[in-house]
This record gives C-alpha cells, structure tokens and sequence, in this order.
C-alpha cells in the first residue's frame, strides 16, 4: 500500500484529498505546514507528497527544494489555487513530478497520482537493477585497514584524480575501483575494465585505442578502443603490471594530453577519462627490473590505495561469511543457512590464499553440502584440499603422504610432481598463468604447454 504525505493549510483541502485518496486504499497522513512535513519526510519513507504552494510558515517551493534534498527520488505533485504557466515551470524546474489547480479535479488527481506512485516504482527499480549489473557490492569490513580504505575513496572519489590499487589477488581491488566510480561525479557515465594481463601484449593496444580497418591483418572494420568507450566516465586497468612496455608508453601520452590515437591511424582523437589502475605486483620492483615505467607509475600513482590480503584482517571474516551467507542463500532461492561459532573460528585458522574470492567460494561449498547449521567439522571437511594446512602454534606441519610405489620409474614421478606443484601454483594465484608464470621464472608460453600436457583445468 503505497503512502501519501498531504502539505496543506486549508483544513478542507486536506479532507477532501484525504478522503479521495483513502477510499483508493493509499495509506495517508496530513500537516498543516511545510516545516512539520519537512520532518515527516525525514523521518518516515513515502511514495509520494502533494503539497500545497502558497502557505504561512514555509512557501511550498522551499518545502519541495528540502524535500528532494532529504530525498532525491521522492516524487512531489504542487497544489495551487493560484495557479499560472509560470508557477509550474518553476514547480517543474526545481523537480516536481506535476502541477495541479485548486479545487483539483477528480479524475485527473487520481490519474497524477498513479503516474507519480509508477514513476517513483521505476526509479527504484531501475537504481537496484543497476546496482546489480554494475556488481557493486559493499566493502565490508570493521578493521582498521577497510574504515581508512572507506574514507579515502569518500575522499577522493569526487575527484578526477587517478589512483592506484594494490594487493593480492582476489582481496578486493575491483570493488574498490568500482566503489570510486560509484561515488564519483562520473557514475551515470560507465567504468570499462580492461584486465592488462588477460589480453595478448601484441592486442593490448588495439584493445586500449581501438584501430582503424586495414591496420593490420585482421583489421576488417574500425573498431573502438576502450579508452574511447570509457569517455566521460572511468577506465579500470587491471593487472597494469603486465602491460607491454609499447602500451605503456601510449597510455603516458593519453594521460598526459588527455588524447589517443588509434592503431593505425593518424587523427588524434580527444578523451575525458578518469583513469584508475590495479596491480598484484611490487611496481617500484618491476621498474627496477626494467619491466614498468617510472614516469607513467607516478602519473598513475596520484592516490595509492592498498588493499589487505584477508590473512591481515581476520575479524572481518565472520561479517563477511554472514554477508555471503545471505547474498548466496538469496540466489538459490533457500532459507539462510546459520554457523556456529566453532565453525566461524574454523574459517578464521584457513590460511585464504585466494583471499575474499576463496572465503566465498567456501561458503558457497559449506551452503551446498552442509545441512540447516554449519559446524567447525564441515569447515574442516569441505576446506580447499588444495589449501595448505594450518597448524596449531609450535606444531610441525604434517608431511603429505605419497605412495612412491605407484609410480614405474623417475620420468613418472617428476611428471607427478611438476604437475601437482603447477597446480598448487596455479590455484594460489587465481589461474593467473601472467603472475603464475612469474612466481615459478619461466615463460607464459611454457607455462601453457605445461598446462595443456597435464590436463590442467580451473575448478577441478
């Protein structure tokens, strides 16, 4: 039942709206004036107000100008006994949904007010829509490490400047990212991602400037780059670690003279882009090595936000775990799951790796397998076998067990063990096979053949 707030100093107006809108089955409240309302719309949520211009303690403008103030999508109908072209311009300006006269009229009240009540339905609709395919969910967290990553990007979000997030896989970096495009003056305009690491270093410029038709082999049409299609609103590079030293040096000029040109042409083309970057890796390290240049890292690096593996903030893994509980229960349609205790401090003693996206793979497993009350016995049984086990402090890590007589002769068992240390290496950095390829010092390339030679495959 949708509810109405009346504004007006004529007791008979107030009735007479009343009794109308009540025989309609719309909840509704009056005041005589618009300081009282002003507070009602504080405190209490309505659907829509009908307030009445020309009144003794507030003029109905000023109660309309407060009113969205307090709440943007909250929709006004002005009611004027006064009424010229002139007055519902100016009504309409300041954002009322419509204008109507006084003594209004029946049937065109009741039609205003079912177009208001659908319009104030498809605002909301539309900002929960939104916010589900833009993923932007909260940053959850009490420690210390999450308030100061939450009041910086309050901070700098309404700003241009560009930033740079850091951190281990999977602990957070895109939310962050997405959480200052959200709150940034740019938000009705989109955030285009670009994983750097995910993309060939001989496509990584095409992808980011786009190319004209014929530039190169495959070049059949024009296309747009990302930069071009982010205009207006913000580029998310993830992985600028690996990011070509050519590409690099492109994104520089497009920084420095906010303009790009596009592969294989010559017309250069101009963009307003807020730039915000992610990386797992030590840039400063990676300049030493030659790898990332220092003159784009500090035009990248206005703001530096880093974000804390899990294993540093473990008293948010009981919020988290409740958050993932709810969100995941929701989508499969079942009754919230519960956790004991037990098993909350069972989640704390995992060693999370992967971090955030580990812990909500987790919970999603202890969902399925475990029955209405999750224990500290289906953590230990349905953790990650892929996970290192934790130990009680001064206890020795107990040694796996291998039966050696499986195997026929030594081929067989350095086959075995490359293939179990490639996949350990693997799903500790997220099928990352850029920075797996790295941590174990040998090339992408090889890494591939490895994987394919062993029917390496995510999620087995």
């Amino acid at each position: 039942m949708a509810k109405i707030l009346i504004i007006d100093d004529e007791r008979s107006i107030r009735n007479t709206l009343r009794e109308i809108l009540e025989y309609e089955d719309y909840e509704v409240e009056d005041v005589d004036n618009g300081v009282d309302g002003l507070q009602l719309i504080e405190k209490k949520d309505y659907d829509l107000v009908l307030c009445d211009i020309k009144m003794n303690r507030m003029d109905g403008m000023e109660v309309l100008t407060e009113g969205l103030a307090i709440k943007p999508d909250l929709p006004f109908i002005m009611i004027s006994g006064h009424g010229t072209v002139e007055t519902a311009v100016e009504a309409s300006k300041k954002g009322a949904f419509d204008f109507i006269s006084k003594p209004p009229d029946l049937n065109r009240l009741l039609i205003t007010v079912r177009n208001a009540l659908d319009r104030g339905s498809l605002v909301v609709e539309a900002k929960v829509l939104k916010r589900k395919v833009s993923k932007v969910r909260a940053i959850l967290g009490e420690s210390q490490a999450i308030i100061k990553i939450k009041e910086t990007i309050d901070r700098v979000a309404p700003t241009d400047a560009r930033v740079l997030v850091t951190g281990a896989n999977g602990s957070g970096k895109e939310l962050v990212a997405r959480w200052l495009h959200e709150k940034s003056n740019r938000s009705n305009a989109p955030i285009i991602e670009v994983n750097c690491a995910a993309i060939p270093s001989e496509l990584i410029e095409s992808e980011l400037f786009g190319h004209e038709k014929g530039s190169f082999t495959s070049a059949i049409k024009q296309r747009i780059g990302k930069f071009e299609s982010a205009n207006g609103g913000t580029l998310f590079l993830d992985e600028i670690g690996d990011m070509s030293q050519s590409a690099q040096a492109k994104v520089l000029r497009a920084l420095q003279e906010n303009k790009i040109t596009r592969v294989g042409g010559e017309k250069e083309i101009d963009v307003d882009v807020r730039v915000v970057a992610a990386t797992n890796k030590d840039l400063l390290k990676e300049i030493e090595a030659g790898n990332f240049r220092m003159d784009l890292y500090h035009r990248l690096s206005v703001i530096l936000i880093h974000v804390p593996p899990l294993i540093e903030r473990k008293d948010d893994i009981a919020l988290l775990t409740q958050s993932f509980l709810d969100e995941i229960c929701n989508e499969y349609g079942m009754p919230v799951k519960k956790i004991s205790d037990a098993a909350l401090e069972a989640l704390k003693a995992l060693p999370w790796t992967g971090n955030i996206r580990e812990l909500r793979n987790m919970v999603e497993r202890l969902i399925i397998l475990s029955d209405k009350v999750i224990t500290d016995n289906d953590v230990r049984a349905f953790a990650n076998p892929s996970a290192p086990a934790t130990v009680t402090a001064g206890a020795a890590a107990p040694a796996p067990q291998t039966d050696f007589d499986q195997f026929n002769n030594f081929q067989e068992y350095k086959d075995f063990a490359e293939r179990e240390y490639i996949k350990f290496k693997l799903e500790k950095n997220n099928w990352n096979v850029s920075k797996t390829a790295d941590d174990i010092d040998i090339q992408r390339s090889h890494l591939y053949s490895k994987i394919e030679k062993f029917g390496l495959k995510r999620g087995e």
